[in-house]
C-alpha cells in the first residue's frame, strides 16, 4: 500500500508565481505524485499524434515541458490503491494559439485509455457548436492516426461519440444546458473556453450539475481550459477565475490545480503587455504553435484599429483581464473607478459618516433595470461616498439572455434584486428614501432626483412615506447632465469620491460611452446601445443634486434620540 500523504503535501499554492512567470519556470508546484501512474499517462500522451499539424508529429515532439508537467499532475494525483484523487479540478488559463484545444483533446483521449471504470462517461461540455466540433474532431483525429487505437475505439461521427470497445467507456459531446446534463455521473469532464460557457443562461446550474455528478466518481476530474474573457469577467468564469487565483496565492485551500499564464498587474497595466520581452511569460508555446512575428503583426493591426481592438488582442493573446477602460469613447470615469474603491462601503456607513445625502433614481421598462444611487457628503472631509442598488423584473432575464449570467452574479453579490411582483422595486426604493429622510440626511429641496420620465408608481410610493414633494426633483437628461459627467471623473481620480467596489457599478461604468454632441459631452442610453448603464444614470442624477451643495433638512433622529447607529 502507498503510504498516506497529508493534505498539506497536496497544496497547489504557488505564492512565488510572479517570479516563476518572469523567469520562465514551471507554474506547477512540486507535489507527491503517484509516479507510476503519472509516467504511464505521460508515455501514452506523448505517443499520440497531433491531427492538425503537417506531418502529424507526436505530442511528445511538439509540446514543451510545461504541458508534460500539467499532464503528470492530472494523472499522477490519482491513487491506484484507494481509487481516489487528491486533486479533483484542473484550471488552465492560457492564451490563444498555445495549443489549448489540442492539449485538452489529448488529455481526454489519455483518460479514456487509462480509465478503469466499466461504462464510464467522459464529457466534452460545449458552449457552442463550433467549439464542440473542434474538441471532438481533435479527439477523433488522434485516434484515426493510430492503428492500435482504431482497433480499440469505435468512432461515431454523427453522434459525436467515441466508445472504448473493451470497457464500454464513452467520450461524447454534450451541450451546456441544465436539462441535458441533469443527472449526469460523468467520471471525466472537459470544459473548453469557460468564458464562453459562462455567458450562457443558467451556466451556474450546469456547473453545479457537473460537480455534483463527480461526487460519486472519486477517480474523476473536471478539466477547464480557457483563455481570458473578451469582456469583463462575469458569471461562473469570474467565480472560477477568482477561486483559481486564491488557490494559487495561498488564500484558499482546495483540491484544485490552477495554472494561470497571466502577467502580474504591475507589468500588464498601462499597456506593459505590448513589450515583447513579456510575451514568452504568458505564451508558453512561443516559438512552437505561436510566433513572435504573428503577435507583432496583430499588435500593429490592433493599434491601427483602435482601443477596442487592442483590448481584444490583450485579452485573447496575452491573458490581460479586460477592465473598465475598454473603448476610445469610454466615459473617463472608467479609468479611475476601480482605484477609487473603499471596499465594503455600505449604506449604513454612509448614514453614519455623512452630513447630507442625495438620491438618484433611473427607472426603465419591465425589460430594463431600475437603479438607485446614494451619494453622501462626508463630515469633515466633504468627500463624496457612493452606494447603489438595482432591481430587475423577471422579463429582463428572458429578453436579455446575453447578460443574464452577469446579472445572476450581481444577485449573488446582493447588489441586484429580482423582484417578485411588479411594484416591489418601487416599494424598496421608497423604503430606502424613507430611511434616509428619517435619519435627517435629505436636503429640504432637490433631495431625490429622477429623470423627467419617472415612474408614477415610484413617485406615489415615495410621497406616501411622508416625504415632501419639494424633495423630489426632475433632473434634466442629455446635455443637462454634462456637469456631472465631467465632474465625477475628476473626483474619482483624486479619490474625493469613493464607492464600495460593487461589481454592478463597475460593470455599468464600463458600459458607459461618452459622445460629443455639439459642444456638450453626453452619456445616454442610446449611446450605450444594448448595454446596461442604469446604475450610472442614477449616479449622475444623484451627483447633479449633490453639486448644488445642499444642506440636510434637519439633524438625524438617531442623534436627537441619543442612539446614532454606526
Amino acid at each position: 500500500m502507498t503510504a498516506p500523504v497529508s493534505a498539506a503535501s497536496w497544496s497547489t499554492a504557488v505564492p512565488d508565481w510572479k517570479d516563476r512567470i518572469r523567469e520562465g519556470r514551471s507554474m506547477v508546484p512540486d507535489l507527491p505524485l503517484h509516479d507510476a501512474v503519472a509516467e504511464k499517462a505521460l508515455r501514452i500522451f506523448k505517443r499520440l499524434r497531433v491531427p492538425d499539424i503537417i506531418g502529424t508529429p507526436t505530442y511528445g515532439e511538439v509540446c514543451d515541458e510545461w504541458v508534460f508537467d500539467f499532464v503528470r499532475v492530472v494523472f499522477g494525483s490519482y491513487d491506484p490503491d484507494t481509487k481516489t484523487r487528491a486533486l479533483r479540478e484542473f484550471f488552465l488559463l492560457v492564451p490563444k494559439k498555445n495549443g489549448k484545444s489540442a492539449i485538452a483533446a489529448a488529455i481526454m483521449v489519455t483518460a479514456l485509455i487509462m480509465n478503469e471504470r466499466p461504462a464510464a462517461e467522459l464529457l466534452l461540455i460545449a458552449p457552442t457548436i463550433q467549439i464542440a466540433d473542434i474538441s471532438f474532431s481533435q479527439a477523433a483525429g488522434i485516434i484515426r492516426l493510430d492503428a492500435a487505437l482504431m482497433k480499440l475505439f469505435q468512432i461515431q461521427e454523427h453522434l459525436k461519440r467515441i466508445t472504448h470497445r473493451r470497457t464500454r467507456a464513452v467520450l461524447l459531446v454534450k451541450s451546456a444546458a441544465p436539462d441535458v446534463v441533469t443527472g449526469t455521473k460523468a467520471a471525466y469532464v472537459l470544459i473548453d473556453e469557460l468564458h464562453v460557457f459562462a455567458m450562457m443562461s443558467r451556466a451556474a446550474e450546469v456547473m453545479t450539475e457537473i460537480t455534483g455528478g463527480l461526487a460519486s466518481r472519486p477517480e474523476g476530474f473536471l478539466l477547464t481550459i480557457t483563455t481570458q474573457s473578451k469582456t469583463p469577467p462575469a458569471g461562473v468564469f469570474k467565480t472560477k477565475l477568482a477561486e483559481a487565483r486564491a488557490v494559487r496565492d495561498g488564500e484558499l485551500a482546495l483540491p484544485v490545480l490552477p495554472v494561470l499564464y497571466e502577467l502580474p498587474l504591475e507589468i500588464s497595466r498601462d499597456g506593459g503587455w505590448k513589450d515583447e520581452r513579456t510575451w514568452p511569460m504568458v505564451n508558453p508555446n512561443l516559438g512552437r504553435s505561436v510566433s513572435a512575428d504573428y503577435l507583432r503583426a496583430e499588435l500593429v493591426k490592433a493599434e491601427y484599429a483602435g482601443a477596442e481592438a487592442l483590448a481584444l488582442l490583450a485579452s485573447q493573446h496575452f491573458n490581460v483581464e479586460v477592465g473598465l477602460a475598454l473603448a476610445a469613447d469610454r466615459w473617463p470615469a472608467a479609468e479611475y473607478w476601480l482605484e477609487a474603491a473603499e471596499p465594503a462601503l455600505t449604506l449604513d456607513d454612509i448614514i453614519a459618516r455623512c452630513e447630507v445625502v442625495t438620491v438618484g433614481i433611473d427607472g426603465g421598462g419591465l425589460d430594463d433595470l431600475m437603479a438607485l444611487a446614494v451619494i453622501g457628503r462626508e463630515r469633515g472631509t466633504r468627500d463624496w461616498l457612493h452606494w447603489g442598488r438595482a432591481w430587475a423584473q423577471p422579463q429582463v432575464f428572458e429578453r436579455r439572455k446575453q447578460i443574464a449570467p452577469t446579472l445572476e452574479g450581481f444577485m449573488r453579490d446582493g447588489d441586484l434584486v429580482l423582484v417578485e411582483d411588479t411594484d416591489q422595486d418601487a416599494r424598496e426604493i421608497a423604503d430606502i428614501c424613507e430611511r434616509l429622510h428619517g435619519a435627517g440626511l435629505l436636503p429640504e429641496a432637490a433631495a431625490i432626483g429622477l429623470d423627467a420620465f419617472g415612474v408614477g408608481t415610484l413617485l406615489d410610493e415615495i410621497e406616501g412615506r411622508g416625504i415632501p414633494a419639494d424633495m423630489l426633483n426632475s433632473v434634466g437628461q442629455g446635455y443637462k447632465l454634462q456637469g456631472a459627467v465631467l465632474t465625477l471623473p475628476r473626483k474619482l481620480k483624486d479619490r474625493r469620491m469613493r464607492h464600495g467596489g460593487q461589481g454592478i457599478m463597475a460593470w455599468a461604468v464600463g458600459n458607459a460611452k461618452m459622445e460629443l454632441r455639439g459642444s456638450n459631452y453626453l452619456i445616454t442610453k442610446q449611446a450605450a446601445g444594448s448595454a446596461k448603464i442604469d446604475p450610472v444614470m442614477a449616479t449622475l442624477n444623484a451627483a447633479v443634486l449633490m453639486m448644488m451643495n445642499p444642506e440636510s433638512f434637519g439633524p438625524s433622529v438617531y442623534e436627537t434620540r441619543g442612539i446614532l447607529r454606526v
